[in-house]
């Protein structure tokens, strides 16, 4: 592994990402952020001469539709990976970026790591309380997943007794934390950080909640799918590819508390509901949400533009 000065688009970064690749040789890169595509992008220009470049977009956050974004989707990368289909047509769709230039590759999970498990024995292990109901988020810590608009909706509703479990860690922390003092859940919310392996934690959940604003394909949800847990979430980027509302999954508007707190009371109070939502999670998960499909179908984006690059070498 080799860490590079990445943390912003900076000369610095740019000069060590060009001595970096003129001491390594590839037949491709694959970038998956702004900063490492701008930065291999810029670096593989400027030497004339780089292993070809392919870029994977995880999310569906707007970009400037301007000439440099077009430059670095369609002259700079090879090819265009999205982690779903809507993500794929939304390019195509608003940038104008070119159909045949891009690729739909799902996000993959391990299928034989994460597995249903008894929820009360798993809160035993974890140390949290076993009696309440227990909604739980895997997420970054930032405005698109839709933590604060979580936090409103359970401020509202009405149960005998319930916590939600909050993993993840990220910018919005601080800011998080104030709001759920301003709405009186400091004993209910319970926020847990970043786990180097979340599955005892979606184990230990009744129903998993992603309220997000912005989305490729969201690994959580899958991996939540793959616990056999109801998921409450929104029809945003890829999430549709994975469930359908009212079959494997609970939809509800982004950014409306209103709608997600109806969705929370309703499968809290709904145990038929949580189990038959919860198997179709599961089942879906089972069928889409292969990582050995994922890596066959990145290697073979990966060859076709090694092949490419190759071809037009000679």
């Amino acid at each position: 592994m080799h860490c590079l000065p990445m943390e912003r688009k900076t000369i610095r970064g740019l000069i060590a990402m060009r001595r970096f690749l003129k001491l390594h040789s590839f037949d491709v890169i694959n970038t998956h952020s702004s900063t490492d595509s701008w930065l291999t992008a810029l670096a593989c220009a400027s030497m004339g001469r780089a292993a070809p470049i392919v870029r994977t977009r995880h999310i569906s956050t707007p970009m400037p539709n301007s000439a440099a974004t077009r430059w670095l989707y369609m002259t700079a990368a090879s090819k265009v990976i999205t982690t779903g289909e809507a993500l794929r047509q939304q390019l195509a769709r608003d940038y104008g970026f070119a159909p045949e230039k891009m690729i739909s590759v799902p996000t993959g999970i391990d299928l034989d790591h994460y597995q249903p498990g008894n929820a009360l024995e798993q809160r035993q292990k974890l140390g949290v309380a076993t009696e309440p109901f227990t909604f739980g988020i895997v997420a970054t810590l930032r405005m698109a997943k839709g933590h604060n608009f979580l936090f409103e909706a359970l401020a509202q509703i009405e149960l005998p007794s319930w916590q939600l479990l909050v993993m993840g860690d990220g910018p919005m922390r601080e800011r998080l934390e104030k709001q759920i003092d301003s709405l009186g859940l400091r004993s209910r919310v319970h926020m847990v950080g970043n786990q180097t392996d979340v599955m005892p934690w979606l184990q230990a959940l009744d129903v998993f909640v992603l309220p997000t604003l912005h989305e490729g394909v969201p690994q959580s949800l899958a991996q939540a799918m793959a616990c056999g847990l109801c998921c409450v979430t929104t029809p945003v980027g890829g999430i549709p590819e994975l469930v359908t509302d009212e079959v494997s999954a609970l939809m509800t508007a982004p950014r409306d508390v209103g709608q997600l707190r109806a969705a929370l009371v309703r499968v809290a109070t709904d145990a038929a509901l949580r189990q038959r939502l919860g198997q179709a999670a599961l089942d879906a998960a089972r069928a889409k949400c292969s990582d050995q499909a994922m890596c066959d179908a990145m290697e073979r984006v990966f060859m076709e533009v090694s092949a490419k690059a190759g071809q037009h070498a000679h």
